[in-house]
Formats: structure tokens, C-alpha cells, sequence
């Protein structure tokens, strides 16, 4: 007996000795640097299926606008990091396909200004050393890790050698609405490019889930999940106005290290049988978040200008599932007020007594019910005192429901940013 034990403990010993000399000659494959660092997300975005199916009429019902596809093309994509890092990796997504999708070649730069990169900044982007990937239907794949330095609020290029044909195929693109100008090139192969041919743009992203830093023990991610007006509808393109980029820039100025990915969906919901509610993607948008610590929910309106609005109280029982779902997983939870929705002198965007009134009742309980961890009160400031219902005219882009760049930026001023303590705090 005693002989078997020295054997197994010998052989255990062994076993320890061996996965110990793994990690230490390749550290590339693990998921920490050994001293507490640890990957956060520092950009995101919450993905969308672009339907490969027959287009609908254009603008004033004539023919529809040329759809963009892909064949034997490179994209380069631009995205602004919030938090900075000397190691980088990217997550690409083919979660809506239905076919493989197969990628060429793809680096990442430091972006100069529009198309052009900052010189000898491009770095080759391999996949378990490879420089193609094969990204099955429905998943997403990342990188290998990159040394570049990038700062707090880096403009990034990244770009994307895409063999195939996309028109060829009934594979849903994935993608993402972006108020960013992005660039295809003529045909070829031109990742990492010092001068990218450009033959059209997109105010879109492709392929893109994220981008991740290696950070300190201290920093994490904050999520700010909801509807267009998280997403900066209304905004001005390429200036980086959403209320989450100005968050960004005030957590980077006040030297604050956290990342900070904007999952907002136009339109979004809090409940229904929509596949992009909150309720339906808080899994994929948020708890699968590199890093993730907190979460800035802001959603309710779409639920109530629709027809069938729920009442309230179902609208409130779906907040409660969301902050359920976030402390289950060690998250804080910060809730935002929904802003009103009145035009000025006209119907329309689904005002009503009835939606006004679940309006402020929701608003109510945002404040005042404590099952949020904080809570960011965007109605108070956005809101006209002569008549509640309505925006602020200087602060509205001219729907009367999104906010302009100037409304945008009073959002954002008005976070506190001591709710979100560094993680060795006890936060998570």
C-alpha cells in the first residue's frame, strides 16, 4: 500500500511539474500574465444579423440602394478603445451565419486619421498562429494575443482580407450599425495597407464582436446595455458623441482604468419574443463581456411607445429579472431613467397619457425601489421643466426622442463616477 502511495504521489508530482513548464514556455495561452493582470473588454459592440434575403423599396418607394457585399475584398474597420493596454486581442463574430465564414488575413493599427494608419503600427492578427481563421456558423473566434501599446481612447484599424463572395451565399452577415465610417477596398488582399485602396465605405461594422487589453488587477469593464439611445442615434457620425464614449473619455481623464463596451440595439426592447431583447441577449451582449464588473441598464421606452405596451408592472418584473441575472454572476447593476418622448406640437413616437404615465411610474421605481446597485438619472436633466413629457429643445436632434451631441454629452456629465470602484475594492 505504501509502495502504490509514493508511485501515485510521484506520479502527481510529476503531472504538477509538467503543466507548471507548459505555462511558464507559453505564456501566450494563458488567460492572465502572472501578476494579476487580466483581459478586460475595451470596445465592443452588440452584433445583428444583416438579412440576406430580398431588399424592400428605397427611400419614397423606388428602387432599393445597391446592398454591400464582400468578394475578394479587404475591410478596415475603425473603432475607438476606452481603456488602454500593451496587449491586445480581437474577437470576430460570425454568430448570425449560417455557413462558415472564412477570413483571409487580418491586422490591427493604430488609426491616423480616416483610411491611414500611424506608420509600422500594423500588427499581424493569427488565430492559434495561423493568419486565416474559419469561424464556424454561429460562433465567434479570438485572436491571439498582440503586443502593440495602445492608449486610453486609441482610434484602432482593423482589417479583414475577405476571400469569399458574400452575394453567393443566404448567410446572414453580422454586423452592427456604427455612426463610424469604415472603408472596403478595391479587390485584394490589403490588410495592414499604408495606403488602403478605397473603393466605397460603410457606416457599419462586420464581423466585429470586440476588442480586449490585458489590465491591471483593478480595472474591469462596464457594460451599457440598452435601446438607440445608448447606441447614439442622433449623434454626430465619426465624432464619438454616444453618452458611453463621453463616459469613457471622463473615467480616462479622471485616470479611472475601466473599460467601457456600448451593447446598445436600436429599438430594443426590455421583454417580447424579439431575439435582441435585453431579456434574450443579456447572456451574449453582457455576462460573456472579457472583464465584465459592471452594467449601466437603460431601457423601457421602445416597450412602451410600441402597440400591446405591457403595464408597468411587467416592464418593472423585467427590470427585476435583468438585476437578478447581473448579481447572480458578481455584477453591479446601475439603472438609468428612460427620457420622455413627447414631440413638440405633434403625435407621434408612441406618446400617449397611458405611455407617459408607465413612463414615469417605471422612472419611479428606478429611483426610489433600491434594487439597483446606483442609478443615473437621465430624465432629471434631459427632461423640460415647463413640461416633463417633452426634451429639452436644445438637447433633442429632432425626433423629439434622441438626444443631439449636446444631450449626449449632459448624460454623460452627469454619471458619478465613484459608482464604479476599482475592482479590489470588492466590487466583484
Amino acid at each position: 500500500m505504501t509502495s502504490r502511495l509514493g508511485r501515485l504521489t510521484l506520479r502527481i508530482a510529476v503531472c504538477v511539474a509538467v503543466a507548471a513548464s507548459l505555462v511558464a514556455v507559453q505564456p501566450g495561452l494563458s488567460s492572465q500574465a502572472g501578476n494579476g493582470d487580466h483581459w478586460i473588454s475595451t470596445w465592443g459592440t452588440a452584433v445583428v444579423p444583416r438579412d440576406q434575403g430580398p431588399q424592400g423599396p428605397g427611400r419614397g418607394g423606388g428602387p432599393p440602394a445597391p446592398r454591400l457585399e464582400f468578394n475578394n475584398q479587404t475591410v478596415r474597420e475603425s473603432v475607438r478603445v476606452s481603456a488602454g493596454g500593451d496587449r491586445i486581442r480581437v474577437v470576430l463574430s460570425n454568430v448570425y451565419g449560417t455557413e462558415t465564414l472564412v477570413v483571409g488575413a487580418a491586422q490591427v493599427a493604430l488609426r491616423n486619421a480616416g483610411s491611414t494608419i500611424v506608420p509600422n503600427s500594423n500588427r499581424p492578427l493569427l488565430f492559434d498562429g495561423k493568419p486565416t481563421a474559419r469561424i464556424a456558423a454561429g460562433a465567434v473566434m479570438i485572436s491571439d494575443p498582440v503586443a502593440l501599446t495602445v492608449p486610453s481612447l486609441a482610434d484602432l484599424a482593423i482589417d479583414l482580407y475577405l476571400p469569399g463572395d458574400t452575394a453567393s451565399s443566404l448567410s446572414p452577415l453580422t454586423t452592427d450599425g456604427a455612426r463610424q465610417t469604415n472603408y472596403v477596398s478595391t479587390t485584394g488582399n490589403h490588410a495592414g495597407a499604408a495606403t488602403f485602396p478605397v473603393a466605397t465605405d460603410t457606416e457599419a461594422w462586420w464581423f466585429l464582436s470586440r476588442v480586449e487589453v490585458m489590465a491591471p488587477a483593478e480595472a474591469g469593464t462596464i457594460v451599457a446595455l440598452g435601446d438607440s439611445i445608448t447606441d447614439g442615434n442622433g449623434s454626430t457620425t465619426d465624432a464619438y458623441g454616444r453618452w458611453p464614449d463621453l463616459l469613457a473619455t471622463r473615467l480616462a481623464d479622471a485616470n479611472i482604468r475601466m473599460g467601457v463596451v456600448n451593447v446598445g440595439i436600436p429599438g430594443n426592447r426590455v421583454i417580447g419574443n424579439r431575439p435582441n431583447s435585453a431579456s434574450n441577449r443579456f447572456d451574449r451582449d453582457v455576462l460573456a463581456q472579457t472583464g465584465v464588473a459592471y452594467v449601466i441598464f437603460t431601457e423601457g421606452i421602445n416597450d412602451l411607445r410600441n402597440d400591446g405596451a405591457p403595464p408597468v408592472e411587467e416592464l418593472i418584473m423585467g427590470h427585476k429579472q435583468i438585476i437578478e441575472r447581473a448579481h447572480a454572476q458578481g455584477l453591479r447593476i446601475i439603472g438609468g431613467t428612460i427620457l420622455p418622448l413627447e414631440r413638440d406640437g405633434e403625435g407621434g413616437n408612441g406618446f400617449n397619457p397611458t405611455s407617459e404615465a408607465a413612463r414615469v411610474a417605471l422612472n419611479e421605481w428606478i429611483r426610489t425601489s433600491g434594487a439597483y446597485d446606483g442609478v443615473i438619472d437621465f430624465d432629471a436633466v434631459m427632461r423640460d421643466p415647463a413640461r416633463p413629457s417633452k426634451l429639452q429643445a436644445a438637447l433633442q436632434s429632432g425626433d423629439w426622442l434622441h438626444p443631439n451631441d449636446a444631450g449626449y454629452q449632459k448624460m454623460a456629465a452627469i454619471i458619478d463616477l465613484s459608482l464604479f470602484a476599482p475592482l479590489t475594492a470588492g466590487t466583484k
